[in-house]
């Protein structure tokens, strides 16, 4: 017996949840659009059954808080981040995270739908059949890299300002935080941006972390609340703080495994660990400045 099963609603509905779709990618897919406008004008009709001019007239702050122009996000106060970059994607943001908390965005059916019809205007790379539950949280988006069929459960940080890869079929599970900068221990403004890779088949189950610049292999399996400091092979089953492999997966069927050979999750080239403040030019080693207790 399978453990997901399938749940549809209503045809009429779906029809009438696909065409909004459809017109939406439509519009986001012609570079003329002002995406700005796009997203205040969608949620003033969603939210409050009007134009937004109209509300705009007769509710001046409800109009103000739709608007992405009026927000800011914790991105936008990094050094980090790229102006241009994050403009683009800034508005889907918005949408993604204001449609989150309403209807539309709690029930499974039109939430997954609607974000996986936002994923490919937002991300660097959006493999095939993404599905995303509420209120995940992203820094920049645009450093965001996807494989095919992944889940993301309620709640996860994915923090992508130095890049992040997530591999085909991989599970990242309520509350995990994924991690791809760190700051220095004694001067909190000393940031490096390092890539973190999340390889295929990988489940990172709840509440667990995972440091910047890691590589977590292949079919590897994550414990609830480890944190990961360093890379996990493949097929581990990594548990506790630090989290450190105690059994391994037997794989009788792993091509890669048979023949002896890397998994293409540690064979993949990483991006050079970088520094976005010119204020802190060199990379110290780990511990440098401190000493054990």
């Amino acid at each position: 017996m399978p453990w997901l099963l399938p749940k549809p609603i209503p045809e009429s509905s779906d029809r009438l949840l696909q065409r909004w779709l459809g017109g939406l990618a439509e519009r986001l897919s012609d570079p003329s659009t002002d995406r700005y406008a796009l997203v205040r004008d969608e949620l003033a009709r969603i939210l409050h059954a009007r134009p937004y001019d109209e509300l705009a007239e007769v509710a001046p702050m409800a109009a103000f808080a739709l608007d992405a122009r009026n927000a800011t996000f914790e991105a936008e106060h990094y050094v980090a981040t790229d102006p241009e970059r994050f403009d683009r994607v800034k508005p889907l943001l918005w949408l993604w995270k204001a449609l989150d908390l309403t209807p539309l965005g709690q029930s499974v059916h039109s939430g997954v739908a609607i974000r996986r019809a936002l994923a490919p205007f937002i991300f660097r790379r959006v493999g095939r059949n993404p599905k995303f539950f509420q209120n995940v949280e992203f820094s920049v988006g645009y450093n965001l890299e996807l494989g095919d069929d992944v889940v993301v459960h309620r709640y996860a940080l994915l923090d992508d300002i130095g890049g992040l890869v997530i591999g085909d079929r991989s599970s990242v599970s309520d509350y995990v935080n994924l991690y791809s900068h760190t700051h220095h221990v004694l001067a909190s403004p000393d940031v490096t941006l390092r890539q973190t890779l999340i390889g295929s088949g990988v489940r990172i189950t709840y509440h667990a972390t995972v440091l910047a610049g890691v590589c977590v292999g292949d079919d590897a399996l994550i414990g609830t609340g480890a944190v990961v400091t360093k890379d996990v092979p493949p097929h581990a089953v990594a548990l506790g703080v630090p989290a450190r492999p105690v059994r391994y997966k037997v794989r009788h069927d792993c091509p890669y495994c048979r023949r002896g050979e890397p998994h293409p999750s540690q064979c993949q080239d990483r991006l050079p660990d970088r520094k976005p403040n010119p204020d802190y030019p060199d990379f110290l080693k780990p511990g440098f400045g401190t000493r054990e207790a």
